[in-house]
């Protein structure tokens, strides 16, 4: 049966379609060169020939074409394809799945993350279908000229969520996870246009967060301890103890590292967001010369602390360090207001633990001042200490502040 016109989709029992996937469309899949060591997808499916199964078991069965390949053995225990999306357009699920998958493998991201933006994406396609008939997004995407009625249907589904979310927080979260979902699908060629892309323009959506949350010290102590390896234990120490950027983590080459002397620092230069600079080195140099001994007995080793064979650049990105740290996270328990922490709650961490540290250098400086008669212990700083001597004690104070909690 090769062509569609002969198949009596209607007609079938479910037994009968199983007979029918395991006689005619699995070898049709195969002679295509499908790997049928995982579940194909409706696209190929529909390539094969057979799409109809899929508007057959819809309207006669009440099931999906993911459901219905869950009972002929695609379908492993726990994974993303057990999800039940509640919704009936295969297309959608499918490209919904595979960049779940994307996260998962390719960004690394923890599975929890991966879990509430499924859950997410869920949310945003159900309420789709409930307000438009039919959760389409990927075929209505993929035609440019539907650009403008696809923005307004968007819309009307995020009128919803503003009205059914809490928080302004809330619902940028929502719309950052569904407009990636549609980036994904534009760098795989599958939309012509991001119909969410703009929306959060037409709210009085606020991005602030007032509070600028951070993490604590015994986090940092509780995600260093999650560690297994030196390359996770330096991505802990270079946003909390150096208090670098996740980009910037992801970028450190040898080049940049002065490990000599009395004045161990990274050096950048024009590249870094707020010019060039040096970043001092307090706490961490023992673990940081391990690492590099460690991948200095790979001779294909290019310098960079954090290599990568299959990027490009020849490291890791900044997403991958994000990820990362939100793994460690995840295995540690860590959470921040209920979510995990961000790479940005790292440095946050450092300027918190910095402020610190001077609070207790000036308040023992006060006593000294205080035998001076002055009442200002700037004055001692400013009138009585060299240059070098006040970095020194501003290291000194900040060094006892980190030790504490990388237990040094």
């Amino acid at each position: 049966m090769s062509s569609e016109t002969t198949i009596r989709w209607s007609r079938m029992s479910l037994t009968e379609l199983r007979t029918f996937w395991a006689e005619e469309i699995e070898p049709a899949l195969e002679r295509a060169g499908v790997d049928l060591a995982e579940r194909p997808s409706y696209e190929q499916v529909a390539d094969a020939g057979y799409s109809g199964i899929a508007y057959a078991l819809r309207e006669h069965h009440d099931m999906t074409l993911v459901e219905f390949l869950s009972t002929v053995g695609y379908e492993e225990p726990g994974s993303p394809t057990a999800y039940q999306w509640g919704i009936d357009d295969d297309a959608t699920i499918d490209e919904l799945e595979s960049y779940l998958e994307t996260l998962e493998r390719r960004r690394q991201l923890a599975t929890s993350t991966v879990r509430t933006k499924q859950s997410r994406l869920a949310t945003y396609a159900r309420l789709y279908r409930e307000v438009h008939g039919e959760a389409d997004l990927v075929d209505r995407a993929a035609d440019a000229s539907n650009e403008s009625d696809e923005i307004r249907r968007a819309l009307v589904v995020f009128d919803e969520l503003n009205y059914e979310l809490g928080t302004d927080a809330s619902k940028l979260r929502y719309l950052s996870d569904v407009s990636q979902f549609y980036e994904h699908l534009g760098r795989r060629a599958k939309a012509a246009f991001n119909p969410v892309e703009h929306i959060d323009e037409e709210y009085n959506w606020s991005r602030e967060e007032p509070d600028n949350a951070a993490l604590t010290g015994r986090q940092v102590s509780r995600l260093y301890d999650a560690t297994d390896a030196q390359s996770e234990e330096l991505i802990v120490l270079a946003l909390c103890a150096w208090g670098l950027r996740r980009n910037e983590v992801a970028a450190l080459h040898t080049s940049q590292l002065v490990l000599e002397g009395d004045d161990p620092h990274i050096a950048f230069g024009d590249e870094r967001k707020n010019g060039p600079g040096t970043v001092a080195l307090i706490y961490g140099t023992a673990d940081l010369t391990a690492r590099i001994e460690q991948l200095e007995d790979d001779s294909a080793w290019s310098g960079y602390l954090f290599p990568s064979s299959r990027s490009a650049s020849g490291h890791i990105t900044g997403e991958t360090v994000q990820a990362r740290f939100q793994r460690l996270a995840e295995d540690a328990g860590v959470r921040v207001q209920g979510e995990l922490p961000t790479s940005k709650m790292g440095r946050r961490f450092w300027y918190t633990t910095y402020n610190r540290a001077m609070t207790n250098l000036r308040e023992n400086l006060d006593v000294i001042a205080a035998e001076q008669g002055s009442s200002d212990s700037a004055v001692v700083m400013k009138n009585y200490l060299s240059e070098d001597e006040r970095r020194q004690y501003r290291r000194e104070f900040m060094r006892e502040q980190l030790e504490d909690v990388f237990g040094g």
